[in-house]
């Protein structure tokens, strides 16, 4: 019988979304002779809105916010298909994706466009709202977008739940990912400090608390101003779309993402998997645009090959050349 594989990727950041990742992958490895499954997972980060309105239902709708830079923009937002559920994809407003290289300034950048989406998603009369703070190209520690919400009257009776895609504390959000929002080695310790300063300034201390660094420090201001509840992005998803249930009976999986390294196994989405996957015995194949990783290192394993793809056309050319030789 065909091999039973489960297509999980999670998005190729800035130039695919996981749905479309899965969807080419598992194309090319039925051409091969495999019973592929899709299952587009996310973690929190950019794609977390498209996975979850794919996985529950619901409707995307548009709200005017700004970018990280301030400049005017539309973006997305949704509500689930139980309508009590609002979903707020930070990277959807101040997303790294949105601000061009040359013009990252992560002094400068605010999440104050998020906090417009949270104020239309308590408009809507949502009893919950999840906000998925991944994919910023902030270190504000929040304070954009608990500005524009206290401007504007505030959530109050809201439950809020903030999906987190790294485990990072509040405190050193600025040195592990301001550089690669532009921030140089002065604007790091700079950005440390004022951190310090938000993190005291605040009702609730948010530093040493796991996970309040995710977002540029958004979900530790949420978690300080707003009693919101922080939870692995990569676990919420997972659980959300039946992942469990569908690795059961699977003979390998398939995870991938823009880019393959340390971080991949801190809190996101691909090292929740290849953890549940090795427990089950399944081996994992990773596809990544670019990897850096340490084979040796005892947390990789169960990875069974890496390899690279772009491309929708490579990810297809790939898929059909399974099954893939183990390395």
């Amino acid at each position: 019988m065909a091999e039973r594989v489960l297509v999980a990727p999670d998005a190729f950041k800035g130039t695919m979304g996981a749905a479309t990742v899965a969807h080419a992958l598992a194309r090319g490895l039925r051409e091969a002779g495999a019973r592929a499954h899709e299952c587009p997972v996310a973690d929190g980060g950019e794609g977390t809105l498209e996975v979850l309105l794919g996985a529950l239902g619901g409707e995307s709708l548009r709200a005017r916010a700004s970018d990280a830079l301030g400049r005017p923009l539309e973006a997305t937002w949704g509500l689930l298909g139980d309508g009590a559920t609002a979903v707020v994809e930070a990277a959807q407003a101040s997303g790294l994706a949105l601000v061009a290289p040359a013009e990252r300034d992560a002094e400068q950048a605010s999440t104050a466009g998020t906090g417009a989406l949270v104020l239309a998603a308590r408009d809507s009369g949502a009893s919950r709202l999840l906000v998925c703070v991944g994919g910023t190209a902030t270190t504000d520690g929040g304070m954009g977008a608990l500005d524009v919400i206290a401007r504007g009257g505030g959530v109050e009776g809201m439950e809020i739940i903030v999906a987190c895609d790294v485990l990072t504390p509040f405190e050193l959000t600025a040195e592990v990912f301001a550089a690669q929002k532009g921030a140089s080695p002065a604007a790091v310790a700079r950005l440390k400090l004022r951190l310090e300063e938000v993190a005291r300034d605040l009702p609730r201390d948010p530093r040493g608390v796991s996970m309040g660094g995710a977002g540029g420090g958004l979900a530790g201001g949420l978690w300080a101003r707003h009693g919101a509840e922080l939870r692995s992005g990569a676990v919420l998803v997972l659980d959300a779309v039946g992942f469990q249930e569908r690795l059961d009976g699977a003979d390998a999986v398939v995870i991938g993402e823009g880019r393959l390294d340390s971080q991949s196994l801190s809190g996101k989405v691909g090292g929740e998997i290849l953890a549940r996957a090795h427990e089950r015995g399944v081996p994992v194949h990773a596809v990544a645009g670019g990897a850096e990783i340490d084979r040796h290192d005892p947390q990789w394993r169960g990875l069974a090959t890496v390899q690279r793809a772009g491309s929708v056309a490579e990810l297809l050319e790939l898929g059909r050349r399974w099954p893939w030789e183990p390395q």
